[in-house]
């Protein structure tokens, strides 16, 4: 369009931009693809247009498939901007100054399995960003009996099915309501809905069948041209605003960035800042590439290349010096300003995801800026220190942080959607340092919490191996094998353990009186280490003369030391039987009425 042309009012309003995100198999895809499909069949003009990473769906298209749901006049935005890429990994990626870049979610929810693990995940990033969403319950026609009618809305094909189907239905559909309630928002099936700002729509699906898609697109326009008209006037002859979603090489072109822009245009020849791994970089676009259009897909190359191109879209932009850009990262056009305050508005943008790090933790690699900033905020929920959080593959440098952590829990690595390079992954080996890498978040932290546990069991039975254990034990009558050199009496365990080796005292009130050290065990006969409750065993000890020092009908103890019980107390308590524990509550309160803070 030429600058002596009038502009129509609404080329100023850009496209909302939707995420689809879900648990895995929910059908994220499938919906989307279904969307998509709908979309082209209706579309055939050419209207429908794909870009890198994004399908555009025109208002009129919307206007087909939703049929007298949407009437085209009552809406000023364009269409919607669906990202190809569904999940967290997309979501977290896009994200625009102060939060997530798109502008809408659908958070897909199986009917039939109800919230997952990743669902309350998805759930608790669309909170931290304050992205409006709406809920699309899928595969309604997975009900038994269900009767579908194609690509019909979901109304009048809820109203053709037998009471006993809908039952059914009804009862999956307030489940997931309920489950929405308790994790904070208020919600109900979409028409019931007066206000989308303070509730969430939800609306049943099948992602097979078309039906309920014509409402999800409605609703999806319904909201964005309610609440976000505001949100998308953009100055489309404004130097362009977007994010990186992914870092590619591309024959032919080299590294190149796949970005979604959010706001104003990008030109062949713009000089452009992007965030990049070390510092912002500033290049010169030299090719912007969109796919070819389907009728052309069949032609050597899958890209053609175009002048400019404006917000709502996305696009492949090939430039020098990409290699260390980031997915996640801010990409602004500089045009008339001096590049420096873009490069700072890059950093700041850059400093608002920045992890905050610890003296001693976890090193955690992410795929994307917006995904490493999701691990972090779920691993502080944890209450999981991090020392390091890098984007990128994980690397030998990241082998030797891991390696100087002072805990062994910490002496390792979590990396979200990341490969691990062939020379990090023998010094993982050699340096023992301990790698999770998956590409769900809360398997990840799964995986290091159920790992923790083992160490600090491993540790704690170390510890309780190398630890004095109570016990208390009395001299049976007429059981004196031998008088001294050692004595040799037959005993009864009444709490606790008693090992070989360890020292015996005996209490003369408050006072502990040490008679001698245990030099051997036997049960009928046999030598053993050690004795519990209940058992009556021989024991040596060496020190004492019975009659003199001890006598039969004598209460024993094992003498502890003072550091032991209070680590014994303070640390180990569930670790030892209930009888152990009871006779190191004893023995503390004999020793604690000759001094109160004895063992604290």
């Amino acid at each position: 369009m030429s600058d002596t042309e009038t502009r129509d009012p609404s080329e100023s309003l850009r496209t909302p931009i939707v995420a689809v995100l879900g648990h895995v198999d929910h059908g994220k895809t499938s919906l989307l693809d279904k969307i998509r499909g709908s979309a082209v069949i209706e579309g055939e003009s050419g209207a429908i247009t794909q870009h890198i990473g994004a399908t555009a769906v025109p208002l009129d298209v919307i206007s087909e498939i939703a049929g007298e749901l949407v009437d085209p006049d009552d809406f000023d935005l364009p269409g919607l901007l669906f990202i190809d890429t569904p999940g967290h990994h997309s979501f977290t990626t896009l994200r625009s100054r102060g939060g997530a870049l798109a502008d809408i979610a659908i958070l897909v929810v199986d009917v039939n399995d109800g919230f997952q693990p990743q669902t309350l995940e998805a759930l608790d990033i669309l909170k931290r960003s304050e992205t409006p969403f709406i809920v699309a319950a899928n595969k309604v026609d997975t009900v038994p009996g269900w009767n579908p009618t194609e690509d019909a809305p979901i109304r009048e094909s809820y109203e053709g099915q037998r009471d006993r189907v809908r039952s059914d239905l009804d009862e999956s559909l307030y489940e997931i309501i309920g489950n929405l309630s308790d994790e904070g928002f208020s919600a109900d099936m979409y028409w019931r809905v007066q206000n989308f700002q303070n509730n969430v729509g939800v609306v049943p699906v099948s992602a097979m069948t078309g039906e309920g898609v014509p409402d999800l697109l409605t609703v999806m326009m319904g909201l964005s041209q309610r609440y976000m008209k505001e949100a998308m006037e953009i100055d489309v002859e404004g130097p362009g605003v977007g994010t990186v979603l992914e870092v590619k090489d591309e024959k032919g072109f080299g590294t190149t960035i796949d970005v979604v822009l959010y706001d104003g245009t990008v030109s062949e020849d713009d000089t452009i800042v992007v965030g990049g791994e070390n510092d912002p970089i500033v290049t010169e676009v030299r090719a912007l590439l969109k796919p070819r259009p389907l009728a052309e897909i069949r032609t050597e190359s899958r890209f053609e290349n175009v002048d400019s191109i404006s917000a709502a879209a996305g696009v492949k932009i090939a430039a020098p010096e990409l290699d260390e850009a980031m997915a996640g990262a801010p990409v602004r056009v500089v045009r008339d300003r001096p590049v420096e305050e873009v490069i700072e508005e890059v950093r700041a943008e850059l400093s608002d995801i920045a992890v905050s790090t610890e003296e001693d933790g976890v090193v955690i690699k992410a795929d994307t800026l917006g995904s490493l900033e999701a691990m972090a905020n779920a691993l502080a929920e944890a209450e999981v220190p991090i020392v390091r959080a890098e984007v990128g593959d994980v690397a030998p440098r990241d082998v030797s942080v891991a390696d100087t952590a002072e805990e062994d829990k910490h002496r390792t690595i979590l990396g979200f959607n990341v490969d691990v390079l062939e020379d990090a992954e023998d010094q993982v080996d050699r340096d023992d340092v301990h790698l999770f890498t998956s590409d769900v978040i809360y398997q990840l932290i799964e995986e290091y919490e159920e790992y923790v546990e083992e160490v600090e069991q491993a540790q704690q039975e170390t510890v309780l191996e190398n630890i004095t254990r109570p016990a208390r034990f009395r001299i049976l009558p007429d059981h004196t094998f031998r008088q001294n050199d050692p004595a040799v009496v037959g005993v009864e365990v009444l709490a606790g353990t008693v090992k070989n080796n360890s020292r015996v005292v005996l209490f003369e009130g408050s006072e502990p009186e040490r008679v001698g050290q245990i030099k051997g065990i036997q049960e009928q006969g046999d030598d053993v280490e050690e004795a519990r409750r209940g058992d009556r065993v021989s024991v040596a000890i060496d020190g004492p003369t019975v009659g003199r020092g001890i006598e039969e009908g004598d209460e024993l103890w094992t003498e502890l030391p003072e550091k032991h019980a209070k680590i014994l107390e303070q640390e180990l308590s569930d670790d030892i039987p209930a009888d152990e524990f009871e006779a190191l509550q004893q023995y503390l309160d004999k020793q604690r009425k000759r001094d109160p803070f004895w063992g604290k």
